[in-house]
This record gives C-alpha cells, structure tokens and sequence, in this order.
C-alpha cells in the first residue's frame, strides 16, 4: 500500500463521522501523489504526512449566557490550531448550527494549505461554535461573544494565534471580542483581524475575498487566453464573499446574473443591481427573495438550482459541498467554461473531478479565496507597525498576493507535468512551502 493511501485509512480510522475532513485530506493528499511518491521513503521516516494531518491541538470548550428572557444558555465552541510551522496560527470563527469538530478541522487542513500559498508568515487554524447570531439581539450577540472570549482568550495572541471572521461573523461579533480580549488581558493588539477601522482594522478587508476571488479568475483567463468583459457569471450565496465578488466582476465588465441564499436563488438577466442587495443583505439582514420586490423584472425561485442558469462562469460563494456531480454536468452543458470557489470546498469530489475531465478552468477554493486571509495578515502588519494603509495600497497588494497565487498554483503544476490542473498545483505549492518549514523544524 502506499504512504498516501495508509495515511488516509488511518485518518478515517481515527476520525470516524469526519466526513468534511476525511474528503478534505483524501483530495490534497490524492493530488500530491507525485511530490509524496518521490519522496516516500523520507517523508515516510519523518511521519510527515501523520503529523500534516494530525491538528496541533484542538480545544474545546462550553460558552454559557444569558438570553433576553434570563434563561440561560450553553453552546459548544472550538478552536482548533492545526499547524504553526511557518507562523502564528490564522483562520477564522465561525458561529453556525452546523459548526463541529469535524468540519472545523477539515476547515483549518485547508487553512494551512491557503496561507502558505499566500507568501505570507502565517499558519493554519480555525475555529468556531453552534451558536446562532440570526435573530439574537445585540445584547446577546454581546453576551454571547464576551462568554466565549473569557475562555478562548487564553489560547491567543499576536504572536500564537489570530483568529477573524467567517460564516456568521462580522465587524459586530468581532468588536464585542476585541472588547473582552483587551478587558482581560490589558492587551491592544492584533490578536483578531476584520477590526472596526478605528480600533486597528484594514481598509478592503471587507471587500477582500470577494474581490481576491475575480483577480485570481482575471488573471487565470487571461493566462488561458480569455477575459473577463462581457462574460455571464452565476455566483451562489449573497454574503460578503458574494457581494464583492459580483461588485468586482462587473467593475471588470462582467454581468453577474443571479444570486442565492439557504432559502433560494434571484435571476436577473440585465445584471443583479448590487444596491439592492446590500440594502437587504448589509443594512436589513433580509433574505434574497426580497430582491424582486424592488426589481420586478427579476425571478426568485425557491430551493436549489441555481447552477442550472446558463453562464460562462460560475462562483461558489456559500458552503461546503453545494455543488455535485449533476451541478457540474448542468453547467457544462449550459455553456460555463471557468469555476472557481470563493467559498470553502464547495464543489463535491466528483464535481471537481469532471471540471478537471473537461477541460474546464477551476481553481480551488485554498487558492481562489484567500484573499481574505491574505488581506488579514496585512491587517496584522499594519497592527504591528502601528500604520494604517489606504484603500489603494491594501487592494494593490491584494491583487499582487492573488496574481503570484495563480503563478505558483500554475507553475507547480507544469512542473508535475499536470499543466492546468490548477488544484494539483495549489496543493502542491502550499505543500512544498509547508513541509520544507516542518522538516527544518525537527520533530515538533
């Protein structure tokens, strides 16, 4: 049996019912077949691969507090620091029902891969909890928040681990445990990145992910020949990565057709009127059916289907795993040519591998979304220096940090004689960067 394949049984085997994380290390590991078979009897010898895919440590812990009504109330919370060999553990926290340990580890594996690829000094982690912040009040968002900071704050910092926002977090769940870090350390510092902009923030960090998303795609079809103006695109979730994604694309001349939420999706054929939707998804947290009581000539329909609207590309912006192996024939067959995630693992295996199959362009979400993470250590840069840089300069160096992105993804794969297998060549390139940093670390 090879290394790759008896690793991967013993991670299932010791994570049973962690089906995010075991698909997640099946598809890295399975594309780094040709780095790992050349070096098996090394990696091998050093248990690379157990401890890549072992978290550092995991820490779990109960949140109690109080509801409006003085009842109150536990939820459950993590943080799970999977690997710090090249930097401060970095990833974000996540407040949703469907938060647990498994996917928050499959989460944090990716983690490691993306914030390598980004060039800058920064490790893997991720965290999060069960709590709903849908219609809580400010008050219990902020109880709810400071609980969780009282425990978690011990297991951060600057220089250890720094966590920022993802499904559910926002500027006004990180405020409320920015405020409790700084009460109980006596601490003001970077410890938390998508801070308010008078408190140490980042100009575009808002708008970093989405907008990392359609440089990485820019410059992925002009590498290939294409170009962005005038394309039709479909981006699914309405979110942040959404919103910005679609604000970009249809600066670079695109027209983004329809959005999507957990409920359903809005087509618009004369190109979604972002106004709108910041007006119900930022200022009134509604749902994306109201879209067509402000433009009528718009459709919503209800459930799934969205990848079902002929485009040329398509950007999964919402979940994990929202886009199979039917999705992917439909949009194929409807015209698409290019897909990339902005989301984490949205495309199941199978839809993965018939984009690759086709000849379809696609890059993974560890390469296509870290914008994010990328602008959060800009973030913690300026935090460090005590500087704060204006919207040109963080976006310039946003755009670069995505454009050496594609050439590391692009060029690993050429190397490896798999030109244009762009999830090959992410995996590879983070790999590499990684696993020179743990084996000249020791045994650690």
């Amino acid at each position: 049996m090879s290394y790759v394949d008896e690793v991967y049984e013993k991670v299932v085997a010791q994570n049973p019912g962690e089906n995010e994380f075991h698909q997640a290390v099946k598809e890295v590991l399975d594309s780094l077949r040709l780095v790992i078979d050349a070096n098996e009897e090394k990696y091998r010898k050093m248990a690379l691969l157990e401890r890549l895919t072992e978290p550092e440590r995991i820490i779990s812990f109960r949140i109690p507090w109080v509801d409006d009504q003085g009842q109150v109330q536990v939820n459950k919370g993590y943080r799970v620091q999977f690997n710090s060999a090249i930097g401060p553990y970095k990833g974000g926290l996540r407040f949703h029902p469907s938060v647990n340990q498994g996917i928050l580890k499959f989460l944090g594996f990716e983690q490691t891969f993306k914030n390598s690829l980004t060039g800058l000094p920064i490790g893997g982690g991720k965290g999060g909890t069960n709590f709903d912040p849908k219609g809580k009040s400010d008050r219990e968002v902020m109880a709810f928040c400071q609980s969780l900071m009282t425990e978690l704050y011990r297991h951060i910092g600057a220089d250890q681990d720094v966590p920022a926002g993802d499904i559910g977090v926002g500027g006004r769940e990180i405020g409320f445990m920015y405020g409790q870090y700084k009460r109980l350390t006596g601490l003001y510092e970077g410890v938390l990145t998508g801070k308010g902009l008078t408190y140490g923030g980042s100009l575009a960090r808002t708008q970093a992910t989405g907008y990392g998303l359609v440089y990485i795609v820019d410059e992925m079809l002009k590498k290939n020949g294409k170009e962005l103006a005038g394309k039709k695109v479909v981006v699914s979730g309405s979110g942040n990565v959404a919103i910005y994604a679609t604000e970009k694309a249809q600066q670079l001349g695109a027209t983004v057709v329809a959005l999507s939420d957990s409920n359903g999706y809005v087509y618009d054929k004369d190109g979604i009127q972002l106004d709108v939707v910041k007006e119900i998804k930022e200022v009134r947290r509604g749902r994306i059916k109201e879209y067509v009581e402000k433009v009528p000539t718009a459709v919503y329909t209800e459930g799934k289907g969205i990848w079902t609207i002929p485009c040329d590309i398509a950007l999964p912006c919402a979940t994990q795993n929202e886009l199979n192996l039917d999705d992917a024939k439909a949009l194929k067959a409807n015209g698409c040519f290019a897909v990339a995630e902005g989301a984490n693992m949205p495309s199941t295996r199978e839809a993965t591998d018939f984009f690759l199959e086709n000849q379809m362009l696609f890059m993974p979400g560890k390469a296509a979304n870290a914008g994010g993470v990328a602008t959060s250590a800009l973030e913690m840069t300026q935090n460090s220096e005590r500087l704060s840089w204006t919207f040109e300069e963080v976006d310039s160096k946003l755009k670069q940090i995505m454009i050496d992105i594609f050439a590391k993804a692009d060029d690993a794969a050429k190397r490896y004689g798999v030109p244009g297998n762009y999830v090959a060549g992410a995996n590879i390139a983070g790999f590499e960067k990684v696993v020179d940093a743990m084996m000249a670390q020791g045994i650690v």
